[in-house]
């Protein structure tokens, strides 16, 4: 079974813009490049992988363009940009061209906007028009609370291709199982969504087993369906709970559980149709010429 990982990070400290890293955060605050993961790549049969953006600045998505150009198993890149400026249509369309091939999405982090219904303003339209236009993703980093505003936000653009990143958050082993699954029940039924099985570990306590993870998974595959649904490591922010491989079998477990005879869709297929990975990235100009 060929692999996609759909989601990881990459991040250099001496860039200076990851304003939600701190050394207070021991575990995570260092480099984490494509070196460091390489051997658990090869290791599992990993082929390809997604960058996800990491830090809220155009800067940081360039910095994973390179990432990608100089590392072939980076298969694409999911950046960032204001979508509140007033040229956000603009800026969109700036970094689909730097990216040359490689740009699969965009991530604000919504999770960090103290404003629950953001993703419903008006004001935005612009800049999910330029996505709906330029074939790209938005990938929903949200909490149960943004879940009311993302519903509205894909009736707002109905052909807005959403990724639900990390299951929507659920407060695994806390009391908001139903509000979180209820929500999720309504988003999966437009027709736009598909969801990531990534996160979860460390939405949970640190002590969660398996059988913790299991309802909210169970809920998941439920609504989406399989083939609506894609693994992701969320490496490095995984390792606050278990390493690369303890994850990956977890989420062979459950996929096991809720979706067998369906592996190669959630590790594979839907991120290559979501990401739109068949789409080879285009040599990077040479200095000097017209291309």
């Amino acid at each position: 079974m060929s692999i996609v990982d759909a989601h990881l990070h990459f991040w250099r400290l001496a860039r200076g813009d990851y304003a939600w890293l701190t050394p207070e955060n021991t575990a995570l605050y260092r480099d984490f490049s494509p070196a460091d993961i390489a051997p658990a790549l090869k290791a599992h049969g990993v082929q390809s992988a997604v960058a996800v953006q990491a830090a809220a600045t155009e800067a940081e998505t360039r910095f994973l363009f390179e990432i990608a150009r100089e590392h072939p198993v980076v298969a694409g890149v999911v950046g960032w940009t204001d979508f509140e400026a007033p040229d956000a249509a603009e800026r969109i369309a700036a970094l689909h061209e730097q990216g040359r091939g490689l740009l699969k999405g965009f991530r604000p982090m919504v999770q960090d906007i103290a404003d629950a219904d953001w993703l419903a303003r008006p004001a935005l339209d612009p800049a999910f028009d330029a996505l709906v236009a330029l074939d790209l993703s938005f990938d929903a980093l949200v909490r149960p609370a943004h879940l009311p505003a993302l519903l509205a936000r894909l009736r707002r653009s109905p052909e807005l291709r959403v990724v639900i990143d990390h299951g929507g958050k659920p407060d695994i082993g806390g009391s908001g199982f139903g509000a979180w699954a209820g929500q999720i029940a309504q988003l999966a039924r437009q027709a736009g969504t598909v969801c990531k099985l990534s996160g979860l570990l460390t939405e949970a306590q640190e002590d969660a087993t398996l059988a913790d993870l299991q309802p909210y998974a169970a809920h998941l595959f439920d609504s989406f369906g399989p083939c609506r649904m894609m693994w992701g490591s969320d490496w490095p922010v995984v390792t606050l709970r278990a390493d690369y491989a303890v994850w990956l079998a977890s989420a062979k477990a459950l996929v096991g559980r809720y979706a067998r005879g369906y592996e190669d869709e959630v590790f594979s297929q839907t991120a290559r149709r979501c990401y739109r990975l068949w789409q080879r990235a285009l040599p990077k100009p040479t200095q000097g010429t017209n291309a």
